[in-house]
């Protein structure tokens, strides 16, 4: 009776034996090969991380040292750059300067020009009066002497003949006097503190190019003062403009050169006192009027070293020429 009931509960135990050996975990050291395969894929990725970042740094590194290449390279060449156009800057102010003291040496020159034929000019008149004087005195002494076919007396062609010699010798220095003496304008005449013309003019234009602006500024005033008419009064106007242009007063500089285009149209000044009104007034940035003015100067004197100025300025402006 006791073996029947023992066998079912060994069989019982059995079956609990088993289901517990399958129903257990894995063993440990399939756990463990897991667990090192993925550190070991975990290590991998980091590798390729840390690979990855150090390729970035370095090529960054690269890029930044272009880029400060770059940068040192653009600040090499704005400092060229600038270096250079001080240069022209530099060179462009003597060019200019020395244009100007060619300028006024060439104005020096035609006024010398100019004063050389009002002399001439009036040695010419001279001559003529004195030829006048000679051939009316020779008739005098034929007309005295013709009758000395009659009975006369002796003494009588002596003072005939010595009397036209004695009268040209003092008359060449009397209109010699009067040629260098001042004509005065109409505000002035009578009035013997005029100072001479020609003198007082040169000394000016000497005093001009000796950069003395002030004592050539009373000068010039003079001559306008005391002559207002002749052609020097036009030539002074010019150079008064000129000590104004000079110190970057273009207003008055344009008023007189105003005074020389409208008061003295047929003065040698009348084309350089256009041609400085132009660039006076883009100067004082009124551009329009001063091209207006240049283009004016080729119109009227073409041929002139003022119109080729005008010209050279137009172009370095980007500007045409003639009118569109």
């Amino acid at each position: 009776m006791q073996m029947p009931r023992k066998l079912p509960n060994r069989l019982f135990a059995a079956t609990v034996l088993v289901l517990l050996l399958f129903s257990a975990p894995r063993p440990a050291h399939a756990l463990n090969k897991d667990m090192v395969e993925l550190q070991t894929q975990v290590q991998q990725l980091l590798d390729m991380v840390r690979n990855l970042q150090s390729t970035m740094d370095t090529r960054l590194g690269v890029v930044q040292h272009l880029a400060e290449q770059t940068a040192d390279d653009a600040n090499r060449v704005t400092a060229a750059v600038n270096t250079l156009q001080q240069k022209l800057n530099a060179q462009s102010d003597s060019v200019n300067g020395k244009l100007d003291t060619a300028s006024g040496q060439v104005q020096s020159l035609n006024d010398s020009v100019d004063e050389l034929k009002s002399r001439i000019n009036k040695l010419d008149k001279v001559l003529q009066d004195l030829q006048t004087q000679l051939q009316s005195m020779q008739n005098a002494s034929g007309g005295a002497t013709a009758p000395g076919t009659t009975p006369a007396p002796a003494v009588s062609p002596a003072p005939a003949t010595t009397q036209p010699a004695s009268k040209p010798s003092a008359g060449i220095p009397e209109a010699a006097n009067q040629a260098q003496q001042p004509v005065p304008g109409p505000a002035d005449q009578g009035n013997s503190q005029a100072p001479p013309l020609q003198e007082t003019f040169q000394s000016g234009v000497r005093d001009y190019n000796a950069a003395k602006y002030d004592v050539a500024a009373g000068e010039f005033m003079d001559v306008i003062h005391y002559y207002p008419l002749d052609d020097l009064s036009g030539s002074a106007q010019f150079y008064l403009g000129e000590i104004a242009y000079r110190h970057l007063n273009y207003a008055d500089a344009v008023k007189s050169y105003n005074a020389v285009i409208e008061g003295f149209s047929g003065c040698p000044k009348a084309p350089a006192a256009q041609l400085r009104k132009g660039f006076a007034l883009i100067m004082m940035n009124k551009k329009e009027s001063g091209i207006h003015e240049l283009r004016l100067l080729i119109q009227r004197h073409p041929q002139t070293s003022e119109a080729a100025q005008a010209r050279t300025k137009l172009k370095s402006m980007n500007v045409p020429v003639a009118a569109r």
